[in-house]
């Protein structure tokens, strides 16, 4: 019968031959790797989604609810559809004909869709710029457009709410909201520049394949 190594060492001492013992090798634990290619896809697929959804949210904003406003102000379009801005006397005709429960609706508008959609559209475009454009003064200069564009457009909600509050509009509130509906308008046109740019840029830096001038 073979002895154990602790009868060996107790009859022989120092010089008792012991068997060689290995370690079992240690067990790894399977780790999961994510390839730059899955992770651009995945960032790829939230871009997309963030798109489609600012599109939507447009449509449904501007050429959907608010153009149905119209039917309880007389035809009269909605200050934040008109690009060029209003005056006092605009904002006087219009609060004449809305009632409280038609300004109420409007200010429902801008609490809901009219919200969703800066922030929605701001952050995909932050997202598209930030996985297009590898440069970061570069990238900071095009995230500019899409973040003045969140604030100044919730801004605006605010400022044309604040105008048609009171029977007889005040000019200087009336002007805010004028001014910060035609910025956000020309915003929401440079961030689409923005995001044109970026899509460029992407294509530019793409890696070749072997083989391709």
């Amino acid at each position: 019968m073979a002895k154990t190594r602790a009868q060996r060492i107790k009859k022989h001492g120092s010089k008792a031959a012991l068997p060689d013992q290995q370690l079992p090798p240690a067990i790894m634990k399977p780790t999961t790797t994510r390839s730059p290619q899955k992770a651009e896809g995945n960032s790829n697929l939230i871009v997309i989604a963030g798109v489609v959804a600012s599109l939507f949210l447009f449509w449904y904003l501007h050429l959907l609810t608010l153009n149905q406003m119209t039917q309880l102000s007389g035809g009269l379009a909605m200050p934040d559809s008109l690009m060029g801005g209003f005056s006092t006397e605009y904002v006087g005709q219009l609060r004449a004909v809305m009632d409280d429960d038609a300004r109420g609706q409007l200010s429902y508008i801008h609490k809901t869709a009219g919200t969703l959609f800066p922030l929605i559209f701001g952050f995909s475009w932050l997202l598209l710029i930030g996985t297009r454009v590898p440069v970061k003064t570069l990238r900071w200069a095009l995230w500019a457009p899409p973040m003045l564009f969140v604030l100044i457009r919730l801004g605006a909600n605010f400022a044309v709410d604040a105008a048609l509050t009171p029977s007889t509009p005040d000019t200087g509130t009336v002007t805010l909201a004028s001014i910060l509906t035609v910025a956000g308008w020309v915003l929401l046109l440079l961030s689409l520049i923005t995001g044109g740019a970026a899509v460029l840029v992407g294509r530019r830096d793409l890696p070749r394949s072997p083989g391709l001038p």
